[in-house]
C-alpha cells in the first residue's frame, strides 16, 4: 500500500523521515526494490507509453468501423456468411496494418525520446547519483540546484538562498524563497515556504529536500488527473480537423441520399445499407491517424540521424512551418566559451584588485552554473587560503547583480559583480586608485564612455563593486548599497567558425532569425554584424516596456535584435511575433526560458540545457549549432509534404471514384460493384498510400515554410474527383454499350480500372512536375506495382470468385488500359493547369 501522509509541511522532519522509512543519506537497497514495485504505476504516463493492446483496440474504435462491425452483424443475423466473412477479413486486414505500423512508430519514438531524459540527483545509500525523474522514489532525499526540476513534492531538509519559480501552479511569476521550517497545518499551498512542489524549478540556490509524493499524488498530478492536462492543438492539428469536418459533411450528405434512393427503387434493405456504408469507407481517409502517425515517427527517426530529437511528435509539422526563430546570441550565434580578457580600473589599465575581486565573487558563487564564472575561475589563480565566505546573494534576473560576504584577517567586505549599470545604481563612490576614492558623479561619464567603447567592440562588461562591512555575518538584497565602484570585468565570446553561412542556409529555407539577448545594444549590435546581419534593426527592452502589445504586433516583424531585455519581455515577442501571422520557433537553454519555450509554436532547445528548459521543450538538439537546426526544418518539411501526400491521393481518385459509383447506383438496375469489392477497392489502395513516409519529396516542397490550406484541398479534391469521375462514367459507358458487359463483368471491368488508376495516379499527385521529373521512393514503386499485379490477377482465382468477379476477355484488359493511360495524360495535363492558376503555400 502506497504511503499516504497528510498535511506534511506540518511535521517535524525526524518524524517525517521515520515515516518515510528513510534517513539523511537517503533510502537503502531493500527499501528501493519494494517502492519500485509499489509506485510502478502512479507516474503521470504520457501518451508514447500506449500498451500494444490499446493500440490494436483503437485501430478498431472509429464510428464507421463500429458501423461495419454492426452490419457484419446484421450479416450474420440474415444468414449471409460469406460477406459476413469477407467484411470482417477486411476490416481486420485494414485493423491489422494500421496497428503493426503505429506500433512500429510508436516504439521508435519511445527509443528517441529516451535519449534527452530528464533526470535527478539522489541520494541513495549515503551516494549521490542521477536517476531518470520518473523513477524517483518517496524517501528519497533530492540534490537541488539553479536550472533543476522538482521530482516530487518535497520537505526541505537545508536550503541555501533557494528560490523556486511555482507559475505553474500558483500563478505567481516572482520566484519563492524556500527554507527549511515546520508551518501550520492549515498553510495555503501558496505560502508553504518549506515545501516544494513537482511541476516547479528552482531559480537559484542550493537544497536538499526529501521526497514526500511523486506521480499522480502531487498537487501537480492532481492538477494533471483532474483537467487530463492536453497539449495545446498545434496548427496543423488544427488544419486536420477542420480536414476531417469537411470529409464528414460530405460523406455523411452522399450516404444518406443514396441509401435513400435505393430503398426507393426497391432494392433489398440490406444490400443498400451496406453498399452505402462501403461508399462512406471508401471516401473517408481512414488510415490518415496511422499515416499521419507513420509519417511523424519516420520524420523523428530521420530528424535523429540529424542530432534533432524530438519529443512531441506533432511538432515535426510545425517545425517545416516555421518562418520564424528567435535565439539567444550566446552558444548559438558565439561560441558560448566564455573568456576574460581584461580587469581593468576606471582609468582603463590592467588592475590587480579588480581581478581578485572578481575571482573572490566567482569562487565562492553558489547559484546555478554559468560560463562567466567559470570563465573567470579558469582564467585566473588567487590563493584564497586567507578568505571566508560568510554568506552570499545569489545572481537574479531582476537585480543583475550577485554579491558574497567576504572574511579577511579582521575585515569583512561585501564584492558584486553583475551587468554594468546595475552595479553602478547602488554606487555613490569609485575608487581611482588604490584607497583613494572619489564621488561617482565625477567619473560616471568616462565609466559610460569606456563602457560604450568596449560594447561597440562586441566586447561584454560587467562591474565590479565593494563595501567594507563592520560586524555582520549576512547579508541581503538590501546589503547593496552605498557601494565603491571598483572596475570593469571585460569578457569576450567569439563567433562560431560558419556561423555566416549558417544563417544564410535558414534564410534560404524561409526561416527569419531574430536575436533576443539580454546584452546591451552595442554588444549585440557588434555580434550581429560579425555575423553577417548588416545594419540590425534594434528594439531595446526599456523600449519594449512602454509599448502596448498592439504596437509591438505591427513593429515585431521589422525587428531583426530585441537587445537589453528581461526575461518577461521574451514571452511578450514571441506571442506578439505569433499574432502577427509567423510561426515562431524559440531557441533556449536557460533557467529564464521556460515561459518563452512554452509560448512558441516550436519550443527548442539543446542536451545540456538546464532541466526545465529540456522539459518545456518540443525538439532538443544535441548540439546546439544552427546547422543542426536547419538539417532538422528539412526533415521537418519533409514530413509535411508526405503527409500532405496523402491527403491528395485520399481526396483526388478516392473521392472521384465514389462519387460516380453513387451516381451510377441510381442510373443502373444493379449496384456497380458489391459492398464486399468496395471495401476491396479502398484496402488495395490504400497500400500504396502506407508507404508514403518513404518516399522522395522535390527540393520545391523543402525550400520555403508550408502551412496546411483547407481551402487549396477542397479545390484539389473538386478538380481531381471530377477528372476522375469523368473517366468513370467513360468506363461506365464503354462496359455497358461496347463490351455489353453483364453486371458480373461490369463490376470486374470497373474493379480493374479503378484500383488500377486510383493506384497510379498516386505517382501524378504526388509532385507539382511532371511525374517523369520527380522520382518517387522505391517502395511506393514496388507496392505500386504488387497492387495492379494482384489487382489483374484476382478475376482469375478462387478467392475472386468467392468475392464476386468473373473472368473476362483480352477486349476488356485493352479498352480499361486505354482509359487508365488517357485518364493519366489528362490528369498530368490538369495539374499543370491547377498549379500554374493556385500557388500552394501560406496564405
Amino acid at each position: 500500500m502506497a504511503l499516504s501522509i497528510p498535511e506534511f509541511w506540518s511535521i517535524p522532519v525526524d518524524e517525517l523521515l521515520q515515516q518515510l522509512q528513510t534517513s539523511p543519506d537517503g533510502l537503502n537497497n531493500e527499501i528501493i526494490k519494494q517502492r519500485q514495485k509499489l509506485y510502478g504505476s502512479s507516474f503521470l504516463k504520457s501518451k508514447s507509453h500506449t500498451s500494444d493492446w490499446r493500440l490494436l483496440l483503437a485501430q478498431f474504435k472509429s464510428p464507421i468501423i463500429l458501423i461495419l462491425l454492426f452490419a457484419a452483424g446484421l450479416s450474420a443475423f440474415l444468414q449471409d456468411i460469406i460477406n459476413t466473412l469477407i467484411i470482417l477479413a477486411i476490416v481486420l486486414i485494414s485493423g491489422l496494418l494500421g496497428f503493426w505500423q503505429e506500433r512500429g512508430a510508436t516504439h521508435a519514438v519511445a527509443k528517441l525520446q529516451a535519449l534527452v531524459k530528464i533526470k535527478s540527483r539522489v541520494l541513495r545509500n549515503g551516494i549521490e547519483q542521477e536517476v531518470p525523474v520518473e523513477e524517483v522514489l518517496p524517501g528519497d532525499i533530492a540534490l537541488l540546484s539553479a536550472g533543476a526540476g522538482i521530482p516530487g513534492d518535497c520537505i526541505i531538509l537545508e536550503a541555501k538562498d533557494f528560490y523556486v519559480n511555482e507559475a505553474t501552479l500558483t500563478g505567481e511569476t516572482y520566484p519563492v524563497d524556500k527554507t527549511a521550517s515546520v508551518l501550520p497545518m492549515d498553510t495555503p499551498l501558496g505560502q508553504r515556504k518549506n515545501s516544494l512542489f513537482m511541476g516547479t524549478y528552482c531559480v537559484s540556490g542550493k537544497a536538499k529536500a526529501v521526497v514526500v509524493r511523486i506521480g499522480k499524488e502531487t498537487e501537480f498530478g492532481a492538477v494533471f488527473e483532474h483537467l487530463k492536462l492536453k497539449a495545446p492543438e498545434t496548427e496543423f492539428e488544427h488544419g486536420i480537423r477542420r480536414f476531417g469536418y469537411l470529409l464528414s459533411e460530405v460523406t455523411l450528405t452522399l450516404v444518406i441520399i443514396i441509401f435513400a434512393v435505393n430503398v426507393y427503387l426497391a432494392r433489398p434493405v440490406l444490400d443498400s445499407f451496406l453498399f452505402s456504408l462501403a461508399l462512406a469507407i471508401g471516401l473517408t481517409p481512414q488510415l490518415l491517424p496511422a499515416i499521419i502517425s507513420i509519417n511523424l515517427a519516420h520524420g523523428a527517426k530521420k530528424m535523429a540521424d540529424v542530432k534533432v530529437i524530438v519529443k512531441k511528435l506533432t511538432a515535426i509539422e510545425n517545425f517545416g512551418s516555421m518562418n520564424v526563430l528567435c535565439s539567444d546570441k550566446t552558444g548559438t550565434l558565439t561560441e558560448g566559451e566564455v573568456h576574460v580578457k581584461a580587469a581593468t580600473g576606471i582609468d582603463g589599465q590592467d588592475n590587480e584588485k579588480v581581478a581578485l575581486y572578481a575571482y573572490l565573487n566567482a569562487a565562492y558563487e553558489s547559484g546555478f552554473v554559468n560560463p562567466i564564472d567559470t570563465a573567470i575561475r579558469a582564467d585566473y589563480h588567487f590563493d584564497l587560503s586567507g578568505y571566508q565566505k560568510l554568506d552570499e546573494v545569489p545572481y537574479d534576473f531582476i537585480r543583475k547583480r550577485l554579491s558574497i560576504l567576504i572574511a579577511n584577517d579582521n575585515q569583512r567586505f561585501i564584492v558584486t559583480k553583475g551587468a554594468l549599470r546595475e552595479v553602478l545604481a547602488v554606487c555613490v563612490t569609485a575608487e581611482i586608485a588604490a584607497g583613494n576614492t572619489v564621488d561617482l558623479a565625477e567619473v560616471q561619464p568616462k565609466v559610460e564612455q569606456q563602457y560604450e567603447e568596449l560594447s561597440s567592440q562586441g566586447l561584454r562588461t560587467l562591474g565590479i563593486a565593494y563595501r567594507k562591512m563592520v560586524g555582520e555575518s549576512r547579508i541581503n538584497k538590501d546589503s547593496e548599497t552605498a557601494m565603491t565602484f571598483l572596475g570593469f570585468l571585460i569578457l569576450f565570446d567569439p563567433p562560431k567558425a560558419g556561423i555566416n553561412e549558417d544563417i544564410q542556409h535558414l534564410k534560404h529555407l524561409g526561416v527569419n532569425l531574430k536575436i533576443i539577448t539580454g546584452d546591451n545594444q552595442l554588444v549585440a549590435a557588434s555580434v550581429s554584424r560579425q555575423v553577417g546581419i548588416e545594419n540590425p534593426r534594434i528594439l531595446t527592452g526599456q523600449e519594449l516596456h512602454h509599448m502596448s502589445d498592439e504596437a509591438l504586433v505591427k513593429r515585431v516583424n521589422e525587428v531583426d535584435l530585441f537587445a537589453e531585455v528581461d526575461p518577461n519581455h521574451k514571452e511578450r515577442i514571441i506571442l506578439a511575433l505569433r499574432k502577427a501571422g509567423n510561426v515562431v520557433g524559440y531557441l533556449g537553454d536557460g533557467i529564464n526560458d521556460g515561459s518563452a519555450l512554452h509560448a512558441a509554436d516550436i519550443g527548442i532547445s539543446v542536451e545540456s540545457a538546464v532541466d526545465v528548459a529540456k522539459e518545456a521543450a518540443d525538439i532538443v538538439l544535441l548540439e546546439k549549432n544552427l546547422d543542426v537546426l536547419s538539417q532538422g526544418v528539412r526533415e521537418g518539411r519533409r514530413t509535411f509534404a508526405n503527409t500532405i501526400k496523402y491527403v491528395f491521393m485520399a481526396t483526388s481518385a478516392n473521392f472521384g471514384n465514389m462519387f460516380s459509383m453513387a451516381g451510377a447506383s441510381l442510373l443502373l438496375n444493379f449496384l456497380p460493384l458489391l459492398p464486399k469489392q468496395i471495401l476491396l477497392t479502398n484496402l488495395l489502395t490504400d497500400f500504396p498510400e502506407m508507404t508514403i513516409a518513404t518516399d522522395n519529396v522535390d527540393q520545391e516542397m523543402i525550400e520555403k515554410p508550408r502551412r496546411l490550406d483547407i481551402k487549396f484541398i477542397r479545390n484539389f479534391m473538386i478538380t481531381f474527383g471530377l477528372v476522375s469521375s469523368i473517366f468513370d462514367f467513360l468506363t461506365f459507358g464503354v462496359l455497358l454499350f461496347f463490351l455489353k458487359a453483364t453486371p458480373a463483368q461490369f463490376r470486374t471491368g470497373w474493379f480493374l480500372e479503378s484500383v488500377i488508376s486510383a493506384t497510379l495516379i498516386v505517382l501524378v499527385v504526388r509532385t507539382q512536375k511532371p511525374f517523369f521529373k520527380s522520382r518517387p521512393g522505391k517502395y511506393l514503386v514496388i507496392t505500386t506495382l504488387l497492387v495492379i499485379g494482384a489487382t489483374l490477377a484476382l478475376p482469375f482465382t478462387p478467392l475472386g470468385e468467392l468475392l464476386g468477379f468473373t473472368r473476362v476477355s483480352l477486349e476488356f484488359f485493352l479498352f480499361m488500359g486505354l482509359i487508365v493511360v488517357l485518364y493519366f495524360i489528362m490528369a498530368e495535363w490538369i495539374k499543370a493547369l491547377f498549379y500554374r492558376r493556385i500557388r500552394l503555400g501560406p496564405k
